[in-house]
């Protein structure tokens, strides 16, 4: 995978899901998170399952896609619960899904169950959105999140994911860097949790990650310094 020195604003903002999770977000707060999708060209809007339609219908022909998460925020939901998430996100205008890694399953040494929980996922996405699965690293050690990415890559997934937000710790170079290596130049990595600035999304991208999720794009791409996810 190419390592770039330096990244113009536009090549940082293609890279972003602009993320809003929070319980308490309202209708105007996701239309103007869209409407801030729209400015800066970023490359997904990430929301909770209920508001994919509404988004969907916020950014037709804006040419930003649409994420939204599944198993969230624990991911210890049943397969068949997270393949319908995700089959019912899809038929609602979703282009890309972020399901939770069975955490407690891999640290269980479960790596089969792992690994079909996965795929269930994945034969739901296929041909219709791009699948990343969040791994929770703050609750992994590096063990786990190698066999994690291991599995992730078995499985078919299409990106391998740091973070909710909602757990222990966020994304860190140093686990974008082991993510990367170990999935390949071909998998995506998405660096989530806790990316607040420029500077901070930069060490992500310089470090291997090919997305990165924040409540704080805009300050991102603008030089400020953000709050939240």
């Amino acid at each position: 995978m190419e390592q770039k020195t330096s990244w113009s604003s536009a090549e940082v903002a293609a890279m972003i899901d602009h993320t809003i999770l929070k319980a308490d977000a309202t209708k105007s707060d996701i239309i103007a998170i869209c409407k801030e999708a729209r400015e800066h060209h970023f490359a997904t809007v990430c929301v909770n399952a209920g508001w994919v339609p509404l988004v969907a219908e916020e950014l037709k022909g804006s040419g930003v896609g649409i994420t939204t998460v599944v198993g969230f925020p624990l991911g210890a939901t049943t397969t068949a619960s997270k393949a319908f998430e995700a089959t019912q996100a899809i038929n609602d205008g979703a282009t890309e899904i972020d399901m939770v890694l069975n955490i407690g399953l891999l640290k269980s040494g479960d790596y089969e169950g792992v690994q079909r929980d996965v795929e269930g996922v994945v034969a739901a996405c296929k041909g219709k959105a791009a699948l990343k699965v969040i791994l929770e690293t703050g609750l992994l050690t590096d063990e786990e999140k190698v066999n994690a990415c291991e599995l992730c890559v078995a499985a078919g997934a299409d990106f391998v994911k740091t973070s909710t937000g909602f757990g222990k710790g966020g994304a860190t170079a140093e686990d974008i860097a082991l993510m990367r290596r170990t999935v390949g130049p071909t998998i995506g990595v998405k660096a989530s949790g806790g990316v607040r600035d420029l500077e901070t999304a930069l060490q992500m991208l310089n470090s291997g990650a090919t997305r990165i999720g924040a409540s704080s794009s805009v300050a991102i791409v603008t030089g400020g310094q953000g709050e939240g996810y």
